[in-house]
């Protein structure tokens, strides 16, 4: 797990088990990866692998592991690295959404695709000499805590524009989030977005014969629903509404975005500066406040809305849907009878986030999966070819069938959402496309952190008692730059 208390968005290579969901929930997106690796020096990172002779033509790498499990890169395959997005980890699941049609598109190109952390991380990849060709990966935290720090990155303006791939063809706010955290230029291409949603347990609202939401509903609308579902009946407490306020803050809804210019793409880290005090954070900051102390709807985990099944609404990620529809693509591995058992509480019901109000139709910023090709990749020339084929209409329609929103701005990719997974059939998925994301602006001159906004509400609101406006003040004044300072003192500039 990464530091505490941010554990909503922590991930692990541990199965969601009952114990462990909470601890291993969805991410921002997706599930973040635990720990980073050193920076290693520009020589490390260029240095050439160490091969042996394989028993064919190629010659392999041996990549010692913390699992101690033989794993090798040979040079006739193309190396696919993928990390935080959940579903990812469960065997087989790239294959089924993606692969095996990406492997039939390029039947002479030895793939070989893995996954952040079994059997390797990107330090194993490091200290062995290897680079991948392509890594699918979270651009708004990874960038600047693992690719940048190894060299992995590098503008694809140019080579975007010689393979004919079309950026603006993507969800803008897709590109224009890759944009703000690549200093100046464009370093991945989206390829989907693990959207964040409202599930609602349709149960719960026919028990309070109360009609259940619909798409395009307003934060003061859904806050009066969670007052009327947040009740006691017959010794069991039910809750109206939970949203995790860390990622409603890093993924807000009007584009907000804490760093100020300082001139420079990558500033020292005693010249950073930030506002979330300005009105629009304020805004923001009522807007959730009122939902968190609400008596009895008392923040635990949107995990809740499975593991309690007394959640009437729960904001949480796109993935999650076709789990609690039990395909079991989606499903824990070790867990999957679980999930079904605890399924049968539900009577799953999705809509768009709510939003901020009057004509609004942005929900939040992307937390979207991103292809990136390292400049060190030795078959670089094919991993384009490939990156220009994912987000082709073919990819991203397949990606689409199998419960995934595409990058690609297609009504045929839209219609295909969720064909592939048979308990969507009667569930309403409209809300995953309703609305916008919200685009990240006024990034320029700024330098990526990931800043500690999880004081505001899960401190100082709900442990320290103070209102909101107070914990925006504190956070910006003093837990940032302590955060800061002591990052940089440890020799992380993230």
């Amino acid at each position: 797990m990464r530091q505490a208390p941010r554990d909503e968005e922590g991930g692990s290579r541990s199965r969601l088990s009952r114990r462990k969901f909470v601890a291993a929930g969805a991410a921002a997106g997706t599930a973040a990866l635990t720990g980073t690796a050193a920076a290693t020096s520009a020589q490390a990172r260029m240095r050439p692998a160490a091969r042996s002779a394989s028993s064919g033509a190629s010659a392999c790498v041996q990549i010692p592991n913390r699992y101690n499990k033989p794993f090798d890169v040979c040079d006739d395959e193309l190396l696919v690295f993928m990390a935080n997005y959940k579903p990812f980890e469960n065997p087989g699941f790239f294959d089924a959404v993606i692969g095996d049609k990406l492997r039939a598109a390029f039947p002479g190109l030895k793939i070989k695709a893995v996954t952040w952390d079994f059997p390797i991380r990107y330090e194993d990849l490091d200290k062995a000499g290897v680079v991948p060709d392509i890594i699918l990966e979270d651009p708004r935290r990874r960038i600047d805590r693992d690719l940048e720090p190894r060299g992995w990155v590098r503008d694809l303006t140019d080579d975007l524009t010689s393979e004919g791939i079309d950026l603006g063809s993507l969800n803008p706010a897709a590109v224009e989030l890759v944009k703000s955290r690549s200093d100046g230029g464009v370093y991945g291409v989206p390829l989907f977005v693990d959207e964040y949603v409202l599930f609602h347990n349709k149960k719960i609202f026919d028990l309070r014969g109360v009609r259940a939401p619909a798409n395009g509903m307003t934060y003061d609308q859904a806050y009066r629903l969670a007052k009327k579902l947040t009740f006691e009946q017959e010794l069991v407490a039910y809750k109206g509404y939970l949203q995790h306020p860390d990622l409603y803050l890093e993924f807000n809804q009007l584009g907000l975005y804490p760093f100020l210019p300082t001139g420079s793409e990558n500033p020292a880290p005693e010249d950073i500066r930030v506002n979330i005090t300005s009105a629009g954070w304020n805004r923001l900051g009522d807007n959730l406040e009122r939902f968190l102390l609400l008596p009895h709807n008392i923040f635990t985990t949107v995990d809740d809305f499975l593991l309690t099944g007394h959640v009437a609404m729960a904001v949480d990620s796109l993935w999650k849907l076709s789990a609690y529809a039990l395909s079991p693509l989606y499903l824990p591995e070790d867990d999957a009878e679980e999930w079904r058992e605890l399924a049968k509480n539900i009577d799953l019901g999705v809509t768009s986030l709510p939003v901020l109000g009057g004509d609004a139709r942005s929900v939040y910023q992307p937390n979207t999966i991103a292809a990136f090709v390292p400049p060190q990749a030795g078959k670089r020339k094919q991993a384009l070819e490939v990156v220009k084929w994912l987000v082709s209409q073919e990819a991203q329609t397949e990606l689409a069938r199998n419960g995934m929103k595409p990058a690609l701005t297609s009504d045929a990719a839209r219609a295909a959402f969720g064909e592939a997974i048979p308990g969507l059939a009667g569930v309403d998925t409209s809300g995953v496309f309703w609305g916008d994301n919200a685009v990240v602006k006024d990034y320029e001159e700024t330098e990526y952190w990931d800043l500690p906004l999880y004081m505001v509400f899960r401190q100082h609101v709900l442990k320290d008692g103070l209102a909101v406006r107070s914990a925006l003040k504190v956070t910006e004044a003093k837990d940032i730059p302590a955060y800061i300072k002591a990052q940089a003192a440890s020799g992380k500039d993230w």
